[in-house]
């Protein structure tokens, strides 16, 4: 299975996680479970982010995410659509750290001896096509997640601290976009936050995302308008401005296209999921 398909189901699959190749988003809850081998490292909005063996991480993936770099050999991933995580009913606390862009993960001192055989489980129900093996599948995810929850509160996000220079060098800037995606964002500003030229910047950039410094911008802004959709009652306008597009044309025309619905659609489909 290729960890970039984006289900309309919830999935679950094993494997050795490949690199990708860009920054990718999908309206998804991502939970990753590191059953052997070493470390795997995402630049997560802004963010480097460890998961290191005997690790679990939970994440919205409607935030940029991109794996570059990793040692581990074997990972289960679970994939829950959004609509189902929000009628899990869980904690306005927690939901809205995750739809802040703060993953959950935990460390290998609170790893639960039974992971491996129920993710392996989990697989299995999801894919069976049986109606109540997926309903016991999804109790038990919405239960680990809960646990994990726990395992996590209060605790800092384990960040990387090492690394070649062009990744800390991007990581400076994708940290700078982060925090700034709602402002126009010129290249110079963000090639400045990694003490770059802006040419050697771009090209830095590409190297170790993928992709245009532009495009991630892009992806930024998209993810927090799917946030405000769902979250707030702000008019189209206001959640295009609040997301830093420049005009509300520009932020249909991006949002349809990236999303497959368009921004009032996507609000409407989202009304019952149980946040709002």
């Amino acid at each position: 299975m290729d960890p970039q398909v984006e289900p309309s189901e919830p999935i679950g699959w094993v494997g050795r996680p490949l690199l990708m190749g860009a920054a990718h988003q999908h309206d998804d809850l991502e939970i990753n479970f590191v059953a052997e081998g070493g470390t795997m490292l995402y630049l997560f909005g802004g963010v480097p982010i460890e998961v290191g063996p005997g690790s679990v991480a939970a994440f919205w993936a409607a935030v940029p995410h991109q794996l570059v770099a990793n040692s581990a050999t074997r990972v289960h991933w679970v994939e829950v659509p959004f609509a189902a995580f929000l009628r899990w009913g869980l904690p306005d606390s927690l939901v809205s750290r995750l739809l802040s862009g703060t993953p959950m993960v935990s460390s290998p001192s609170a790893a639960v001896a039974t992971d491996p055989a129920a993710f392996a489980q989990w697989a299995i129900d999801l894919a069976s096509g049986q109606a109540e093996r997926h309903r016991i599948a999804m109790l038990e995810l919405e239960a680990r997640v809960r646990r994990l929850a726990l395992a996590t509160l209060g605790e800092p996000v384990r960040q990387f601290t090492g690394g070649d220079p062009a990744l800390r060098q991007v990581i400076a800037m994708v940290r700078h976009i982060a925090e700034h995606f709602r402002e126009p964002l010129p290249i110079a500003e963000i090639a400045a936050a990694a003490g770059l030229h802006p040419t050697y910047a771009m090209t830095q950039f590409r190297k170790v995302v993928r992709t245009t410094v532009g495009d991630y911008v892009r992806r930024c802004r998209l993810a927090e308008a799917r946030r405000l959709l769902v979250t707030t009652d702000l008019p189209i306008g206001h959640v295009a401005s609040a997301s830093g597009f420049g005009s509300v044309s520009r932020f249909y025309s991006a949002f349809t296209n990236e999303c497959g619905v368009p921004p009032a659609r996507f609000r409407r489909e989202h009304l019952n999921s149980g946040l709002r």
